[in-house]
């Protein structure tokens, strides 16, 4: 007999940047409004963040790769996503399409099917300022995605000064965010 599945999952998917160290708490956060919470990390990612920790505070593996073919998903279907940390090279490519590895594939689809996503970036200035994170940016907030950069959300710093901006990041703007979209 297979267990029930609960009702309100949320992918928390986390990227290669220093905000990634600190994913658990966007996972407590998300667990005390009572969302099941399930970590997914890119390949990159998976070097910055604590694995067993995140495993024992979710009680599901982190996934960073795909499933093979034919065999049964180890995570339940989301109801909605945030990405925390999210890097310019993720935030780039999901504008793009592109799904080179599990975290963008699954947030490719999310804007397909129509899922509410957040996106929580972790930028610096320089990065920011690129005409295509720009374009990105405005793209996936035309795709209804809740993109939160800027006032109100995470305003990106100096190059170098990540570590700083680390104690006030707002990890509960994402998730509130949540209950505004869609």
């Amino acid at each position: 007999m297979n267990a029930p599945q609960p009702t309100r999952v949320l992918y928390v998917i986390t990227c290669a940047t220093l905000a990634a160290r600190d994913i658990g708490k966007l996972v407590g956060l998300a667990q005390d409004a009572g969302w099941s919470v399930c970590v997914i990390a890119t390949p990159m990612a998976m070097r910055f963040i604590d694995q067993a920790a995140l495993e024992a505070q979710t009680g599901y593996p982190v996934r960073s790769d795909y499933k093979q073919p034919g065999t049964s998903d180890v995570l339940p279907p989301a109801a909605a996503m945030i990405v925390g940390g999210a890097s310019a090279n993720t935030i780039n490519k999901l504008a793009a399409g592109i799904s080179d590895n599990l975290a963008l594939g699954l947030l490719n689809e999310a804007i397909g099917l129509g899922l509410p996503l957040a996106i929580l970036p972790f930028v610096n200035t320089a990065l920011a300022a690129h005409p295509a994170f720009k374009r990105s940016a405005r793209e996936l907030r035309d795709a209804d995605v809740e993109v939160l950069l800027g006032e109100g959300g995470f305003v990106p710093h100096p190059p170098g000064q990540g570590d700083a901006k680390l104690p006030s990041y707002p990890w509960g703007t994402a998730l509130r965010a949540l209950d505004t979209a869609k």
